[in-house]
């Protein structure tokens, strides 16, 4: 008879010991600790272009911005994960007791990959959903032009727009910035059809 050990269950002080000295990203889920993949580099270039983006409209604006390695702490799923790029009020909001870990962003940005992509629409943007102070998530589809906008409208209502032009631009209501696409999507090189 074989004996099947069950899969070991983390406490937040064991993953956030771990990932302190990790060389990976992992996200916790409710004990869970799950390795996070490498990104391609039109994924990077477009995650970068959307930082700079932000930065040089929110300069000298009460907003601080991370990207990529910074950590968020969801309470309501009991989960750490590392959105590419996150955007809070000033001063940073920090989960008590750690310097390492944002809590209440006001915008989520993730660029999807073929690997994550069910998880961002999906189960990740209903946890996000359970943080009161967060007013916009965007999902930016690095190989193609198509963004997918969520704006809070009220309590558990949110407003979905798409944009799939390059001539188009959208506006992210929490910061007040238009991002045209043709901008976004500079320095990616779209494959063309036969």
């Amino acid at each position: 008879m074989t004996v099947i050990n069950p899969p070991k269950s983390y406490t937040e002080e064991e993953y956030l010991a771990m990932e302190v000295t990790s060389e990976i990203r992992s996200e916790y889920r409710n004990g869970d600790i799950i390795a996070m993949p490498g990104d391609t580099p039109t994924h990077n270039e477009v995650t970068a272009t959307l930082m700079f983006l932000l930065m040089s409209s929110l300069r000298k604006k009460p907003y601080s911005i991370f990207i990529t390695d910074q950590r968020l702490w969801i309470p309501e799923r009991a989960m750490y994960t590392y959105p590419d790029i996150m955007v809070t009020a000033r001063p940073t909001p920090l989960k008590a007791g750690r310097k390492d870990t944002i809590i209440d962003p006001i915008l989520i940005a993730e660029v999807l990959s073929e690997s994550t992509q069910g998880y961002d629409r999906g189960d990740k943007f209903a946890a996000y959903r359970t943080i009161p102070t967060l007013q916009d998530y965007l999902l930016i589809d690095p190989n193609t032009p198509h963004i997918e906008y969520y704006a809070k409208q009220g309590e558990q209502q949110w407003l979905f727009t798409e944009y799939s032009s390059l001539e188009q631009s959208f506006i992210l209501a929490s910061v007040n910035v238009q991002i045209p696409l043709m901008e976004l999507y500079e320095t990616v090189e779209f494959e063309q059809p036969n």
